[in-house]
């Protein structure tokens, strides 16, 4: 269990460190547009009132007590799951990261109304409109994680086959 609290302190911290270095110390709020490594990497203010791709972003304070409410939802289910079965450390890299992403994002519903993003990555011709932030990135890679090393439910019951 101790892989999983440093894991998600670490994408949690990471995640709001990120946030306040880019988004504050920087000004991102004010200028709005950085352009990093164009156009791999660029700095775009954005406020996310919803989920992905701002899905249910219809602004209301309903719908951020019940994105708050899902997500809180969400972390505990993974940590309950995780306490009561027999994992590898890597799903327990996994599920903090995906925990820790998480509430970083719930933290900022909190603070602000909305989640805090300022990623935007285009390539090849493609210019992608939207923004993510490290949070976004750990809860990403930490579902990976749990989907590809978190035992298989079908074959892990069974014994002598």
């Amino acid at each position: 269990m101790r892989t999983v609290f440093w894991a998600g302190l670490a994408a949690f911290l990471g995640d709001q460190l990120s946030k306040y270095i880019v988004i504050h110390m920087v000004d991102l709020s004010r200028v709005r547009a950085i352009d990093v490594l164009p156009p791999i990497l660029n700095f775009r203010y954005g406020e996310n009132r919803g989920i992905n791709f701002g899905l249910f972003g219809d602004g209301s304070e309903a719908s951020r007590w019940i994105l708050i409410g899902i997500a809180l939802l969400i972390c505990t289910g993974i940590l309950v799951w995780v306490l009561r079965t027999p994992m590898g450390r890597m799903a327990h890299v996994g599920a903090g990261l995906l925990i820790g992403g998480a509430l970083a994002n719930v933290l900022d519903r909190l603070l602000y109304g909305h989640v805090l993003d300022f990623l935007n990555m285009s390539c090849c011709g493609i210019n992608n409109p939207f923004v993510f932030n490290l949070a976004d990135v750990f809860i990403f890679v930490g579902a990976i994680g749990l989907v590809y090393f978190a035992p298989d439910p079908k074959t892990s019951g069974k014994k002598g086959q």
